[in-house]
Formats: C-alpha cells, structure tokens, sequence
C-alpha cells in the first residue's frame, strides 16, 4: 500500500506539482554533459521514483522488525568497521544523499554497530520531532551538528560510528573546501577532515546501492586512517569526492539531485583560504 502511495506521489511531483523540475534538469545537464536530452530526462524520472520511494520507506521504518531491515538492508563487509569497533575504535562513516539514506544509522545498529547520527536540525518544530523519532529507531543516537562537540565528549567511552551525510552545501562556504566533483568547483564541509585529524578515527566511505524497490546493499570502503602525520591536508576529503563521484556515475538516478548543491560559486570566496591542518 505504501508503495501505492508513492507511484501516486510519483506522478503529483513530476507531472503536477514539478517539484524542483528545473533544479534537477539543470543539475543532471551540467553533471553527465555526455547525456542525451533523452538520457537526462530518463535520470531525472529514476530520480523522482527514488525520491518518493525514499518518503514512504522512511515513514515506514519504525513499523519495521528488526529482521525485516537486516533483510532490506545487507552490509557486504561490515567487519571493515565491526572490527575497528571492538577495538574500541570510533569511526566516521561518510555518507551521501544516496538511495535510503535514512535506513543506513538503524540496519548499522542491527548489524552490531552503533551510531551516532549527525544531522541539519529541521526549522518546523513537528517534522523536527518526527524525524527524530524516526531516526532513533532501533537504537541510534540522532545528534544535531551543533550538539556534535558535546556528544564527543559524552560518549567518548562509546565506539561507535560517527556518521555524516557529507555531500551537503556547507554552511559556511566562505570556509569550505572547493575541489571539482561533477565538473563542477563544488563546496565541501572541512569539518569532517578536521574531526577525523583531530580525534585520531578512522574514515571509511559507505556506498549504498538500490537493489530493487525497498532493498538496498551497503558497502564500506576504507578512506584513511591515522597516524595522519604524512596524509597531505584535503586528502580525505578528495578520497571522499572521487568515491562518491563513482556511485554517483554509476547509479545516477540514485543521487538527490533537487538538492541545491551548487547554489554557490568559488569565484566569490577566492579571497578566502581554507586550511585543514
């Protein structure tokens, strides 16, 4: 039935209410300038499917057993990060606005990894609460970015997965780390570099695909790990781009791409430089 109510949803924002129908032609034309018009506007309807998909999953996800999001959402390695854990190990996990990302911090708890899962707050006080409960099903620990310093220290006994969706417009661009991705000059947060640099964790990469309708597979991949001390400034960072780069090419209707991730230029904070180090 929810599946129902997405194909309906489906149709209402591409065809009716066109949701950000311009952002995302716009979006996919510069990113895969190799495409047809006919190829992009194919993207841009997987786009809207997964979208709407991702809506109902994740009103869905705390109806879920435990044994129904282990099946829908499979970890090809888990033990890349299970045994940093054990170790008593914390570990960033970066993210992307990819396939159901919301299901990601709750199948990591399932499957023996516990997550503290970094997020914008919402501006509207009711969805801000149903988000939250949302994302602490079965037993993640939704933080919010300006709560993350303190959590550090509260949790500092606790390994755990530190996990960010990294791929999102920072706030501050002025302070950004710029680097092409999608050919594109592209901002990205240097907090993540900065955290992991200066908490000594570990960084991996999570890559998720869409395997059908309402099940995915994760993959991890190791981006860097101290001792940092010969890791040139921005190289977790550029890791991180060309990762995401690939799943992005690879399964582009996946992507979030009515996000307005290039709302901002380089040209107007070149004066500005940024220092990871």
């Amino acid at each position: 039935m929810l599946y129902l109510i997405s194909d309906f949803l489906y149709y209402l924002l591409l065809y009716v209410i066109r949701y950000r129908r311009a952002v995302v032609l716009e979006n996919l034309r510069m990113s895969f300038p190799e495409k047809s018009t006919t190829e992009i506007q194919a993207v841009a309807r997987g786009f809207y499917r997964n979208l709407t998909d991702l809506i109902v999953e994740t009103i869905k996800m705390p109806a879920l057993t435990p044994d129904e999001l282990r099946e829908r959402v499979r970890f090809t390695n888990a033990e890349l990060v299970q045994t940093r854990l054990r170790a008593g190990q914390t570990v960033i996990g970066m993210a992307s606005h990819q396939g159901n990302w919301e299901w990601i911090p709750s199948a990591s708890v399932l499957n023996d990894m516990p997550v503290d899962s970094v997020y914008k707050p919402l501006n509207n006080a009711f969805f801000e609460d149903m988000m939250r409960t949302v994302r602490a099903s079965f037993g993640a620990v939704p933080t919010p970015m300006n709560t993350l310093p303190r959590q550090l220290v509260a949790r500092k006994d606790v390994p755990r997965i530190i996990a960010l969706v990294a791929d999102q417009m920072p706030d501050v661009p002025e302070h950004a780390y710029w680097t092409n991705f999608l050919h594109r000059n592209t901002p990205f947060s240097p907090g993540t570099e900065r955290l992991a640099r200066s908490r000594k964790f570990a960084v991996v990469y999570l890559q998720l695909v869409r395997l059908r309708r309402g099940y995915y597979e994760a993959t991890f991949t190791l981006i860097a790990e101290p001792p940092y001390d010969s890791v040139p400034p921005g190289a977790i960072l550029e890791r991180y781009r060309d990762l995401l780069e690939a799943t992005i090419r690879q399964y582009p209707s996946d992507w979030l791409w009515s996000h307005r991730r290039w709302k901002h230029w380089r040209e107007k904070y070149s004066k500005v430089i940024t220092k990871l180090s």
